[in-house]
């Protein structure tokens, strides 16, 4: 679904490049979680895969960009933006700020494609359903708590059945509860088949709702494998990231070779402890 290859980019004025020879692939129905400290590039890589880079940034670009077929440096925004749909940070940001409903909220960028009354329904339907805002179709998008808003954001992006789902810090300005509902919405993504790309500080969620974590460090990726083995790289401190807190307990706990993958959740630290603790008895 994404093929990226030798990816370069520098913004406008620039020296040095926000993005330094990227390579790898996105799998259909994939979910891949991107880390990394501020600065690192993720952003950056994020604006590219939607065609904003270098469509609306400018600047200069080498290297190959494929999403679903699309060469997205060649292709117009609006071309990329019927495979590709971006959830921002702050769901304020998204809402149209026009529409007194969810329903009507949802309804407007396919209002804008001119979809039939019937099919649109339909998608309203079932978008609401998938994510799990079906009670909230009548209410007042600003009257929502955070995580329902952003609930409706991606809502509003998935009703235009995008392909891909790009996601800059979508969980930044929630708190536990939301950041739980954001999450669920990417599992329910994910289930759909929808490739998303998640760019997140949060990286204990990442590690159990990701099918893959890429690392970012100065624009260059430094890795990008199952959550297990990218946790275990001994690289990370130089990267600027931490470990989820339920790999670092085990790591503390079990000594031994780490090289194979570490758990990164609950339930899985907890298997790997109790199985450490049974091979050492005695």
């Amino acid at each position: 679904m994404i093929q990226i290859e030798r990816l370069t980019y520098y913004y406008p004025h620039q020296e040095e490049p926000a993005l330094k020879e990227l390579t790898f692939t996105v799998q259909q129905g994939e979910s891949v979680g991107i880390i990394g400290l501020n600065g690192a590039g993720k952003s950056t890589l994020c604006y590219a895969i939607m065609g904003l880079v270098p469509h609306f940034y400018h600047g200069t670009i080498s290297g190959d960009l494929w999403v679903n077929g699309i060469n997205v440096p060649d292709a117009s925004l609006g071309e990329v933006s019927q495979h590709v749909g971006l959830v921002f940070q702050n769901p304020l940001h998204q809402l149209s700020g026009s529409k007194a409903t969810v329903k009507d909220e949802i309804a407007f960028g396919l209002e804008n494609l001119g979809m039939p009354r019937e099919k649109m329904l339909e998608r309203i339907e079932w978008v609401s359903e998938l994510l799990g805002i079906a009670s909230l179709l009548h209410r007042n998008p600003f009257s929502l708590s955070g995580g329902q808003m952003q609930r409706v954001a991606i809502a509003s992006v998935l009703a235009m059945k995008p392909q891909v789902i790009v996601m800059d810090e979508p969980t930044s300005q929630l708190d536990p509860a939301g950041t739980a509902e954001v999450f669920a919405a990417i599992e329910a993504l994910r289930k759909e088949g929808i490739t998303t790309v998640i760019v997140e500080h949060k990286i204990e969620w990442l590690a159990e709702h990701c099918n893959r974590i890429a690392i970012l460090a100065d624009g260059e990726l430094k890795a990008i494998d199952l959550p297990g083995k990218v946790f275990a790289q001994p690289d990370l401190h130089e990267w600027g990231v931490e470990p989820p807190v339920y790999t670092r307990v085990y790591q503390k706990i079990a000594a031994e070779n780490h090289s194979s993958g570490v758990p990164t959740t609950l339930k899985d630290t907890v298997e790997r402890l109790k199985a450490y603790e049974q091979n050492n008895q005695g």
